[in-house]
């Protein structure tokens, strides 16, 4: 299994959206359950059938949640090493190609939000830029082709 980084905020947001799930949408799952039962029949009730779907996966996404922050290794601010790009830190790069500039945070894939400038260690881009250093020019192998990039600086 890959390692799972989280941030302290990725990591609130998950137990925050796991309360949410079982403290609300189990018991409405539940009461769903119940009503579709009350329609007689189970083996002709497509709501009874539709409910008991939707408690399945209810409850592999909180497994799943569960699992994830059992398992994560939390990126603090005080243990990123900003000499070079790693897991946490905010990379500013000049694109080659473009010529402009962009910046990212490189964090865990559970929260990774590329249009918003968060891109995961594991994707062509993140896992490419891990280890450089400031003033390297690092190729990055894409669907589209390759990229070039400068890194202009790594900060937090």
């Amino acid at each position: 299994m890959a390692e799972n980084y989280l941030t302290p905020e990725g990591k609130k947001q998950l137990e925050e959206k796991l309360q949410y799930l079982k403290t609300v949408k189990r018991p409405e799952v539940v009461k769903k359950i119940t009503i579709a039962r009350e329609y007689g029949d189970l083996s002709e009730n497509a709501e009874y059938d539709a409910a008991k779907e939707e408690q399945a996966m209810l409850e592999h996404q909180i497994a799943e949640i569960e699992d994830t922050l059992l398992n994560a290794i939390i990126i603090k601010k005080s243990n990123i090493d900003t000499s070079k790009v790693g897991i946490g830190t905010k990379v500013k790069l000049h694109d080659l190609e473009f010529d402009e500039d962009v910046e990212y945070k490189i964090i865990g894939s559970d929260e990774s939000d590329p249009k918003n400038g968060l891109i995961s260690n594991l994707s062509p881009v993140g896992s490419a830029l891990l280890g450089h250093k400031v003033g390297e020019i690092v190729s990055v192998n894409t669907p589209n082709g390759e990229i070039k990039f400068k890194i202009l600086s790594i900060g937090v």
